[in-house]
This record gives structure tokens, sequence and C-alpha cells, in this order.
């Protein structure tokens, strides 16, 4: 693999974001990632729309597309491509998408785009995991006085604390 097909993960990560409680990237990430043209991506998708329902592709609604377009300054979106919903692909669709464009850049970052959602998934699951781990505890420890649930309490708070102590400026996943 070649040094300009590496994609850093931060830069994937950047693209994806959280839509109908889905995670997604949209039709104009993908298409610079795979180093297409926008519309070159729409017309592949739309020669193979059997190959993407609902559940692997879906576009934005108005509301939704206000919505993720008033999260970027600008003066002039139809310069940026915007004039269009755009498409958003759950994870299904990027796999499918392998399917449709077959060039070898496209190969290499659906590959990388791939670990990303398998990363992000299993930072889920450490997370869930960690989450049932301090319950457990909770419930064992119980019995054991008024000092445990304080810093039980506590723990809680810093969790809390944690997870809402950055703003976040877009949509998305961030690491």
């Amino acid at each position: 693999m070649s040094a300009n097909l590496i994609l850093s993960e931060e830069t994937i990560s950047n693209a994806i974001y959280y839509i109908r409680n889905q995670k997604v990237m949209l039709d104009r990430n993908l298409a610079v990632l795979y180093g297409i043209e926008t519309r070159v991506l729409k017309q592949a998708v739309k020669r193979n729309i059997s190959r993407f329902p609902g559940d692997f592709m879906f576009e934005l609604t108005k509301l939704e597309f206000e919505n993720w377009r008033s999260q970027f300054v600008t003066s002039n979106s139809d310069k940026m491509g915007l004039r269009y919903a755009p498409m958003a692909f759950t994870e299904h669709g990027i796999l499918m998408l392998s399917n449709v464009l077959k060039s070898d850049t496209a190969i290499q970052t659906h590959i990388q785009i791939m670990r990303i959602f398998t990363k992000v998934r299993q930072m889920l699951l450490d997370t869930t995991e960690m989450k049932l781990d301090i319950v457990q505890i909770q419930k064992k420890l119980e019995n054991q006085g008024k000092n445990i649930e304080l810093v039980f309490s506590y723990l809680d708070e810093l969790t809390d604390k944690k997870e809402t102590e950055k703003p976040r400026t877009k949509i998305g996943f961030k690491k």
C-alpha cells in the first residue's frame, strides 16, 4: 500500500456522524476518502440502487440536512456542493459500496474505514462492560455502609462530568 493511500484514524473518525441513532458516513466525505467526485459516487449508487436498502443508505430529510448544514459557517453553500441533501451510508452501506467502487484506492480506503468502525464498536463495548462491572461491584458492596455509596456517587459524578466535559461542535463520533 503506498503512503498516499494511508488515511489517519482521525480523518476517518471525523467523517463518522451519528444520525437517526446510527453511525453513518456522508457521500461527500466518502467521495473524498475514495478520491472521487461526489457526483460519481452518487451515480454509482443510483445505478446500483437495489444494493442499498434503507438500512444501508438513506438521504437526509430537509430538516436533518438543514441541521447538518448549519454546523458549517459558510456564505455560499452551493460552492461546497451542498445544494442537495447528502446520502448517509451505514456500515453495511459502506460495505456495499466496496462492491460498487472497485478501484485500488477504494479497496484500501474501504479496509481502513471498516477497521475504524470495528474500533468504535469495541470502544463502545468496553465502556458498557466497564459500567456493568461497576454496577455489579456496587451491588456486592451495598451492605458495606454509606462510605462506599459515597465513593460510587463520586465515581458516577466524575464519569458524567468526563462525558459532558468536551463541548462538541459537530454531529458524530469524535475520539
